[in-house]
């Protein structure tokens, strides 16, 4: 077949079974999946090599890698590293010991069971995000909780993969100490120099190619530098997807960060659909009607160990039941990396091909069962309504209160304090559970809860205040959260907190009354200081602050059209500069000619 036919019948596959599983409630990596398996050599047998597709499709993965880099600035990343390693390194570490200990109890030897339990620990990192993505809980608590863990197993793949040699039990197979150290040396030299590189060499070279001002080669530089990473990293036996979201960190503060996320994310959604359909191809059907109990006594047993340990590991990191239960469903299956340690073991000698072919469909099976899962909690919880100490929300008292806080961090403690003071009362609510737990101990009444769920808001009695305040720190949780209020309670006066400009145009776009930037008046009280300290009366500081604020106001919203321009805003501020200037300059001759 060629590749324009094969590609034909692929986009045909996925077009049909996509709709109809997302009709169905089932969400669209069932119907990739689904897709995969009816084309591939143990279904209608349309499509043979499946393994030239599943290496090229990889790409999907380490593009979505890539894009949530983007959306970490390396401060915030720092701010994760307690739930990145303690959270995700329990969990690689109690999963793979409890299903190492299983297959050893099965009768393989130590090493085979160890890597199988290693491998199997490993859960899907493109099913995961992509399901969390659709139903819009990549913020949530769980959401979080699931993406730290997801990070570390990634960054876990580069010792499991070094370590492989050490178990091989082929004569000669064992790498020396000092082939370890050489091939670590090249490991830290290869991440040194994408670090150094990412943050000295590439928004030069950016700057180069934006200035051509051809979109297409801006977008061919974007994909070079993500696949040339991505290789890099493999060369020296990392993790491509490791490789592509280190890239996307080192380029989250840059000013291209908009720019490359739209022009990669196209890419990212067609290759990430086409893993999938690899994916679903590779399900060994035959294997599966021959020995279908065993395929199934091992895909129960990945599972239920699995969601043991996230339950465990969600209640003690969350405090809730229920965000600790639906953390064990999203992560529950095994991986794609398992194809990639299995198939490197076999290569070594330390697995059999028999066993690895029937672990592959067990983990296969293991996505499929996923979102299957998912959808049948979501019908027993519709169905049968937990009582309100199981719910992922406090229900708050029934006072009426005129006043909704949502976020009760810095800045909403503060507007609450005022209300207090001048006793008005007010309902607080706040999604972290430990930021609840923190100020309750100095005697603030919160409640717990996503502020942008209907259920939560109802709970508030938002039909009965007259005021929203929005205090909340997240970006995407801020805007969901107007975007709920707005469509179920327009009668509401929201008071929004912006974390900047972007933001506030967000909010602006979505009919928002009061937007205050959360520095701007503090940074302008700094600045008319700053002023006094340099030799201006406090008059003339105070004049100039005023000037400042009048006309940063003026730009905001002159401008709130052409906000997403990026280029034409960059031209923009130097205009704005010099206004500023002129208005200055002409302030100071009306003063002296007075």
């Amino acid at each position: 077949m060629s590749i324009l036919g094969l590609a034909t019948v692929l986009m045909a596959a996925a077009v049909i079974a996509v709709p109809i599983s997302k009709r169905l409630g089932l969400g669209s990596v069932l119907g990739y999946l689904a897709a995969g398996a009816m084309l591939g050599p143990f279904g209608a047998g349309l499509i043979r090599d499946v393994d030239d597709i599943l290496h090229f499709a990889e790409l999907g993965v380490v593009l979505l890698l890539f894009i949530i880099g983007l959306e970490l600035q390396p401060s915030r990343l720092w701010t994760m590293r307690r739930p990145v390693f303690g959270l995700g390194g329990a969990q690689v570490v109690l999963t793979a010991l409890l299903l190492g200990l299983a297959a050893w109890l099965f009768g393989l030897p130590a090493g085979t069971a160890t890597i199988v339990g290693l491998a199997l620990a490993l859960s899907s990192t493109a099913f995961a995000l992509q399901i969390l993505a659709e139903r819009n809980e990549l913020t949530s608590q769980h959401g979080r909780a699931a993406f730290s863990i997801l990070l570390f197993q990634d960054i876990a793949v580069i010792p499991i993969l070094a370590m492989l040699p050490l178990l091989a039990v082929r004569e000669g197979a064992a790498m020396d100490a000092a082939s370890l150290l050489a091939a670590t040396a090249k490991v830290v030299a290869v991440l040194a120099a994408v670090v150094v590189g990412g943050r000295y060499l590439l928004r030069p070279v950016f700057r180069l190619v934006a200035a051509t001002g051809i979109r297409e080669v801006f977008t061919a530089m974007a994909l070079l530098i993500v696949v040339g990473t991505a290789l890099l990293m493999e060369a020296v036996g990392l993790s491509m997807a490791l490789g592509a979201f280190l890239a996307g960190v080192l380029l989250a503060d840059s000013e291209y960060r908009h720019a490359l996320e739209a022009d990669i994310e196209p890419f990212k959604g067609l290759l990430l659909g086409l893993f999938f359909i690899a994916v679903g191809m590779s399900v060994n059907l035959g294997l599966l009607l021959r020995e279908p109990l065993t395929v199934a006594a091992i895909v129960v047993g990945l599972m239920v160990i699995k969601i043991a340990v996230l339950y465990v590991l969600g209640t003690v990191y969350s405090k809730r039941r229920a965000t600790a239960r639906q953390l064990a469903l999203f992560i529950s299956q095994g991986g794609e990396f398992a194809f990639v340690i299995f198939g490197f073991a076999t290569g070594l000698g330390v697995v059999e091909r028999d066993l690895v072919a029937l672990l592959i469909l067990a983990v296969t099976m293991s996505m499929v069962a996923t979102p299957l899962l998912l959808a049948l909690h979501d019908v027993v919880l519709r169905r049968f309504r937990e009582s309100p100490a199981e719910e992922d929300f406090e229900m708050p008292e029934p006072a009426e209160n005129k006043v909704i806080i949502a976020g009760f961090g810095r800045f909403g403690q503060i507007v609450g304090r005022m209300l207090r003071a001048r006793k008005i009362g007010f309902t607080a609510l706040e999604a972290s559970s430990d930021q609840v737990d923190f100020v309750r101990k100095f005697g603030n009444k919160v409640y717990y809860g996503d502020p942008s769920r209907l259920e939560l808001l109802r709970a508030a009695k938002a039909e009965a205040a007259k005021i929203f305040v929005l205090a909340v720190d997240d970006i995407d949780a801020s805007v969901r959260t107007v975007e709920t209020v707005k469509r179920h309670f327009p009668h509401l006066k929201i008071y929004a907190r912006a974390r900047n400009r972007s933001h506030a145009y967000q909010l602006m776009e979505l009919g928002v009354d009061v937007i205050q930037r959360e520095t701007f008046l503090s940074s302008l009280d700094i600045g008319r200081q700053v002023l006094e300290g340099v030799g201006f009366s406090a008059s003339e500081a105070a004049r100039t602050t005023e000037m400042f604020r009048d006309h940063d106001v003026r730009r905001l919203k002159a401008h709130f059209g052409e906000h997403r321009d990026e280029k034409k805003m960059m031209r923009l501020a130097s205009e704005w500069a010099r206004e500023l200037e002129e208005l200055f300059e002409e302030d100071a001759a009306e003063e002296a000619a007075e």
